[in-house]
C-alpha cells in the first residue's frame, strides 16, 4: 500500500472528510478543556456531565423528532441542569460537589435510558451512547466548529482568570476575581463541547477526546502553555490516526480513536522521563543506593 493510499485514500470520501474535521475540532476544544478538568480535579465531573445529557436528548426526540437543533438544545439543557443542580446541592446541603455530580449523573442517566427505551425502535440508544463519527452531517460539523471557536475565544479572552482558577481558586477569589463565574463558565464550555461531540463519539466515548490527551500531556509537561499545546496536538493526532486505522482495518471509528489515545497514555505512563513509572522506580533505586553509600 502506497503512502497516498494510506493517508489520502480515505479522504476521497466526504463522510471521512467530515469525520476527520469533526474529530480535529473536538480535539482542539478537548485539548484546551482537558487540562483544566485535570488541574481542577474535575475529571469525574466531566464524565458525569457527559452521561447526564441522555435524558435531554431522549426528551427532545420525543417532542421534536430528529431535529438536530432540538436534540442539541435538549442535551445542552440537561447538561446545564446537572451543573446547576450539583452547585445547588453542594451549597445548600452537606454533600460535596463531586458527590452531587455523581448522584445526579446516575439519576439522569437512568432516566435517559428509560425514556430512550420507551420510544421503542424509533431511537437507537447505542447511537447516542457510542456515537457515529462517519455519520457526521454538515450541521453537526458546523456545531463542532462553533463550539470550538467559542472555546478558543474564551481561553484567549479570559486566560488569566482561567489560569488563576485552575491553580489557586482560593487566591483568585480572595484577590477579587470572579472565581464562581469562571468555574461555571468552564462547566458551560464542557457541556457545550460534550453536546457538540455527541454525534461523533456518543455520551460514553466523548470524554475520551478531552481527558486522555490531557493526562498524557500532563505526564510530559510542567508548564501550562506547553501543556495546552501538547494536549491539543495529541488530541488531533490521535483522532486522525484513529480515523485512518479504523478505515483501513474496518474497526469502529470512535472506539479506535479512544484506543489510540489510550495507547499513548499507557506508553507515556511508563516512559515519561520525570513523571513516569520507570523514572519513579529508577529514582527509588538511586535513593536506596545513596542511603547505603552514606551508611557505609
Amino acid at each position: 500500500m502506497s503512502l497516498d493510499e494510506l493517508f489520502l485514500g480515505p479522504l476521497r470520501f466526504e463522510f471521512m472528510q467530515r469525520g476527520l474535521a469533526s474529530a480535529a475540532l473536538i480535539g482542539v476544544s478537548g485539548g484546551l478543556l482537558g487540562p483544566i478538568l485535570i488541574l481542577r480535579r474535575l475529571s469525574l465531573m466531566g464524565d458525569a456531565l457527559s452521561h447526564s445529557l441522555l435524558p435531554g436528548i431522549a426528551l427532545a426526540f420525543l417532542l421534536f423528532g430528529t431535529n438536530a437543533a432540538a436534540l442539541f438544545a435538549g442535551a445542552l439543557v440537561a447538561g446545564l441542569l446537572t451543573a446547576a443542580g450539583s452547585a445547588f446541592l453542594s451549597r445548600l446541603t452537606r454533600i460535596k460537589e463531586d458527590a452531587a455530580f455523581g448522584a445526579l449523573y446516575l439519576i439522569l442517566f437512568a432516566l435517559g435510558i428509560v425514556l430512550a427505551s420507551s420510544l421503542g425502535t424509533k431511537i437507537d440508544l447505542l447511537h447516542f451512547l457510542f456515537g457515529n463519527i462517519l455519520g457526521v452531517s454538515p450541521t453537526d460539523l458546523a456545531i463542532s466548529a462553533a463550539s470550538c471557536a467559542a472555546t478558543v475565544g474564551a481561553f484567549a479572552l479570559f486566560r488569566r482568570s482561567i489560569q488563576l482558577e485552575s491553580f489557586d481558586p482560593v487566591f483568585h477569589r480572595a484577590s477579587g476575581g470572579a472565581g464562581g463565574l469562571t468555574h461555571l463558565s468552564l462547566l458551560l464550555l464542557v457541556v457545550i463541547n460534550l453536546v457538540a461531540a455527541l454525534q461523533a463519539m456518543g455520551v460514553v466515548l466523548a470524554l475520551g477526546l478531552f481527558l486522555l490527551p490531557a493526562v498524557t500531556a500532563y505526564l510530559w509537561c510542567d508548564r501550562l502553555v506547553p501543556l495546552f499545546a501538547t494536549s491539543i496536538s495529541l488530541a488531533v493526532a490521535g483522532a486522525v490516526l484513529g480515523m485512518l486505522l479504523s478505515y483501513h482495518l474496518e474497526l469502529a471509528s470512535g472506539a479506535t480513536i479512544v484506543l489510540c489515545h489510550g495507547t499513548l497514555f499507557v506508553a507515556s505512563a511508563f516512559v515519561s522521563p520525570k513523571h513516569g513509572i520507570l523514572a519513579r522506580l529508577s529514582g527509588f533505586g538511586r535513593n536506596e543506593r545513596d542511603v547505603r553509600h552514606v551508611q557505609d
